[in-house]
């Protein structure tokens, strides 16, 4: 790190939606339990959270403002424009803040723990410049016992026994924060289908920015295997799935 951190002004809590009604409010729930946890409050910070919903033909919008939410709308069927949208939306709330704000951005099927905005902004304090975190899989009808084993073997290959200490490999948009002048600096969540979090991460390395990779505070995904965007997690899911013996 060469250079002074700048502690964050504000936060954007961005979250992409396409036809989440069944699961964004729980989402929500989760995420302001995230905002009034005392570490997060001892700063201080304004939280925006926008949920940008995305060729939605169900009631996301509306649960999403009943839950207090700003909502952003947008008919492009792309996960990538759909986190743009929300950041930028939530940026543009903020006013001069936005300068120095903290991007958190999750999905709208996962759940946040309560420390999970204050961990982001302590280390956006410390001097990181983007946060990727790891995730966990809920318990889905769709999801086989076997797969759930498959996909822990797989993603946790190298992590050190009993330790949060791990630079581990993932990259999700479920669990992702960034200061919003390294976000610009890479130019933002690109217009992308599938894998735009990847995008953001490799363009952020690019441009030298301090990306910190810790398991230290996972977020719960659902494990469904009908995913909402092609190529997504629940197609990765789906491709874990053996085939059946015949």
């Amino acid at each position: 790190m060469n250079h002074p951190p700048l502690p964050p002004t504000a936060l954007v809590v961005a979250v992409p939606a396409h036809n989440e009604a069944a699961t964004l409010p729980a989402t929500l729930r989760a995420l302001h339990t995230a905002t009034q946890h005392p570490r997060l409050l001892a700063h201080d910070l304004p939280v925006v959270t926008v949920v940008a919903a995305d060729a939605c033909f169900d009631n996301t919008a509306a649960l999403a403002r009943h839950h207090g939410a700003h909502v952003v709308q947008l008919a492009r069927r792309n996960v990538g424009a759909a986190r743009a949208a929300a950041v930028a939306h939530g940026l543009g709330l903020l006013g001069p803040a936005a300068d120095r704000a903290w991007i958190a951005t999750t999905d709208a099927d996962t759940l946040v723990p309560a420390t999970w905005l204050s961990y982001q902004v302590e280390q956006a304090i410390a001097g990181w410049d983007c946060v990727l975190g790891t995730i966990r899989i809920a318990p889905h009808p769709s999801l086989s016992n076997a797969t759930a084993q498959h996909h822990h073997t797989l993603y946790f290959a190298g992590r050190p026994e009993r330790s949060h200490a791990w630079d581990h490999p993932h990259v999700h948009g479920a669990n992702l924060g960034v200061a919003a002048l390294a976000y610009h600096r890479a130019h933002g969540f690109p217009a992308l289908t599938h894998s735009e979090d990847h995008a953001l991460a490799t363009a952020l390395q690019r441009t030298g920015a301090r990306i910190l990779r810790t398991d230290h505070c996972p977020v719960l995904t659902s494990g469904r295997t009908t995913p909402r965007a092609p190529h997504g997690f629940g197609t990765y899911l789906q491709n874990l799935t053996p085939s059946p013996v015949t």
